[in-house]
């Protein structure tokens, strides 16, 4: 039984009349029979009898006909998805860090969807730490990441898409508060409150710390970065954040970091042992060519 076959019987149900059918399918009335009639055989059953000038259904037919119908509405429906998808229509499933939640993503997708007007495009979102969104992307549950670069020997592709500004901030009565910036051997006296190793973040403030010859005394270990700022604001340690809107609101006094040198980049972060439907692709490529990254 092949696609021709049931589309051939279903017009052919519908028409009750082999010439008409066969017209309608463009192919001759003899093709038309064989066809049915090579149904007929597989099947084991007569689906069609010949009443007067016009071909019926057999009661098999009837019950045949519910299911090539059904058969066919689902494939016609499965085509048509895929031919929207192949247009760049779809779902986009986007995972990224609460950080760029606030401004970045969406800055981004608002500007996309400016971009494209007429375009059937939705999109889903998660929130969360750069491992699970990255474990997430390893298991097909998103499409792609905004995060903190990935080990360089793992699956994924891997494209620079922002910067971000650390700071060292403390409490208005410390003693590294007289600084206008701060360079971070000057901090190796004073406790710290550190992100937890789950986050992006740590990997690299550890890095800056260990170029500046600082072994940090950590008091706390914390994911979430506002959360940070209000600990350090209470006098429970000092710490480098991202420079956020939030910490000029609170009780701490913020400090450029002249040295060491550091860079800390947002990557947008695909799994590149997957196929990426049209709609991500040209989402991605957005992305890449409104990026503030050369």
């Amino acid at each position: 039984m092949n696609l021709s076959q049931l589309r051939y019987f279903v017009k052919l149900a519908h028409e009750k009349h082999y010439t008409k059918a066969a017209e309608q399918l463009c192919i001759t009335q003899p093709s038309l029979s064989h066809a049915i009639s090579t149904l007929e055989k597989e099947l084991g059953v007569q689906l069609f009898e010949k009443k007067s000038r016009n071909t019926e259904l057999t009661c098999c037919g009837r019950q045949f006909l519910t299911v090539a119908e059904n058969t066919l509405n689902v494939l016609d429906n499965g085509i048509q998805m895929l031919s929207r998808v192949a247009k760049g229509e779809g779902l986009i499933r986007v995972g990224f860090l609460r950080t760029l939640g606030i401004e970045y993503i969406p800055d981004i997708i608002s500007h996309y969807r400016a971009a494209h007007p007429s375009d059937n495009v939705e999109f889903t979102f998660e929130v969360d730490l750069s491992p699970q969104l990255l474990q997430d992307l390893l298991a097909h549950k998103l499409d792609v990441v905004f995060a903190s670069k990935p080990a360089a020997d793992t699956a994924f592709h891997c494209t620079a898409i922002e910067k971000q500004d650390l700071v060292l901030i403390v409490p208005k009565n410390h003693p590294l508060a007289g600084h206008s910036t701060i360079d971070m051997k000057d901090t190796a006296d004073y406790p710290y409150i550190v992100f937890n190793k789950k986050s992006g973040l740590r990997l690299i403030v550890d890095t800056m710390l260990e170029k500046a010859g600082v072994t940090p005394r950590i008091a706390y270990e914390i994911s979430e970065d506002e959360v940070i700022g209000g600990m350090v604001a209470k006098n429970f340690g000092i710490a480098v954040v991202p420079f956020m809107n939030l910490l000029l609101q609170l009780d701490v006094k913020i400090l450029p970091i002249s040295h060491p040198q550091y860079e800390r980049k947002f990557y947008m972060i695909t799994n590149k042992q997957i196929y990426l439907p049209p709609v991500v692709q040209h989402f991605c490529d957005f992305v890449i060519a409104h990026s503030k990254i050369d």
